[in-house]
């Protein structure tokens, strides 16, 4: 699943287009390193989002296309 599509079924981003600008801005990196919209993003994965005020670090679980807002917290845990 790509990064941009991942941060807005997880809510941990509003939008794709958020994701989208956040990810060719530089402002987000999984396994360290800076990554494009178009990532393949792995189960294990630890991504690091960079906001205004700080940072969210978490370990992707669970790929899933689409999932309720109840369950869109099963899909990753937080680092740290």
């Amino acid at each position: 699943m790509r990064i941009d599509k991942f941060l807005k079924v997880s809510r941990i981003l509003k939008r794709r287009s958020v994701a989208n600008e956040a990810c060719g801005g530089g402002r987000v990196s999984v396994n360290g390193k800076e990554v494009k919209p178009s990532y393949n993003l792995k189960v294990g994965d630890v991504v690091e989002v960079r906001f205004g005020g700080g940072a969210v670090k978490f370990r992707v679980k669970l790929l899933k296309e689409t999932v309720r807002k109840e369950e869109a917290e099963t899909l990753y845990e937080i680092v740290e």
